[in-house]
């Protein structure tokens, strides 16, 4: 009962606030419409209208068709659905990653932390686009390359932003107490270190979330993101940006949907982290 109001004072304090109620919204709509694309769509995805290529928009086709004659709206509703997944599973990946490496990187044995900053130092300093490009030589470009490539990429950046408070809650007096009543390294690290850097785990995975958004559409246009064929904002903005000159609006929709949600997913962080913060967020500690 505590933790459902908690939960409760925590959504009410992110609705209280301008950005975090247009976070909660543009979020909610996006779980929506992939809900929704899953047994409707405008449009059949297949279908096409040779008679009706790069249309405008109109009363068939609501914000117009894209060079084969398919509905633009159709395209982004189902596109939704792929970027959804995209960014949950790029979520749980970077920080299953990035946990793990933050309870090597605050080990007790020094050796075993030192070697773990140094690795993490190293590979932190790879782009996401040529960890992707590595990923699509075995594998192919699909959309588990982005998930891939996301997730690694992220993950060690969190586990470097994470690092200090991490270390600072491993040398803590209750932790030592902990671990002095038989605590084991994976308890300390799940029952108190991480609800100590709780605030920059909600940031950084919100900016994981949003930043695979932006690399799925930059890897789809490389060619190693999502494969031809699969609906995803990133395919949108792929087939439609050769002729922005002579057709912008087939390509202002999936950008504008892009961003959109990648704001939401930045400030949904901010918001969750000053909400469910106990010293800014007064009413969370008479929760």
């Amino acid at each position: 009962m505590a933790v459902k109001k908690r939960v409760c004072v925590i959504l009410h304090t992110m609705w209280s606030s301008g950005t975090g109620r247009y976070a909660l919204v543009v979020l909610a709509l996006w779980a929506l419409v992939a809900l929704v694309s899953l047994f409707w769509t405008p449009r059949p995805l297949l279908a096409t209208d040779g008679y009706h290529v790069w249309a405008a928009p109109s009363a068939d086709h609501w914000l117009g068709t894209d060079g084969t004659g398919a509905d633009v709206l159709s395209w982004l509703m189902a596109g939704s659905r792929t970027n959804l997944m995209i960014a949950i599973l790029t979520v749980i990946g970077s920080a299953a990653l990035g946990l793990l490496l933050v309870g090597l990187m605050v080990a007790r044995s020094t050796a075993l932390a030192s070697v773990s900053v140094a690795v993490v130092d190293a590979l932190i300093s790879i782009p996401t686009v040529l960890i992707a490009l590595l990923l699509a030589v075995p594998f192919g470009a699909s959309a588990a390359v982005v998930v891939g490539a996301c997730s690694i990429a992220y993950g060690l950046n969190l586990a470097r932003v994470a690092r200090p408070a991490a270390l600072l809650a491993a040398r803590s007096q209750y932790v030592e107490s902990a671990r002095a009543n038989g605590a084991g390294s994976l308890r300390v690290l799940v029952q108190h270190i991480v609800p100590n850097i709780t605030p920059v785990l909600s940031v950084q995975l919100s900016m994981s979330a949003g930043t695979s958004v932006l690399a799925e559409a930059g890897l789809t246009y490389l060619g190693v993101g999502v494969g031809a064929g699969v609906p995803s904002w990133g395919h949108s903005l792929t087939t439609s940006v050769k002729l922005i000159n002579v057709f912008p609006l087939t390509v202002l929709w999936p950008g504008l949907v892009v961003t959109l949600v990648v704001i939401a997913l930045n400030l949904f962080g901010d918001a969750l982290r000053d909400a469910g913060d106990p010293v800014a967020n007064p009413a969370l500690r008479e929760a």
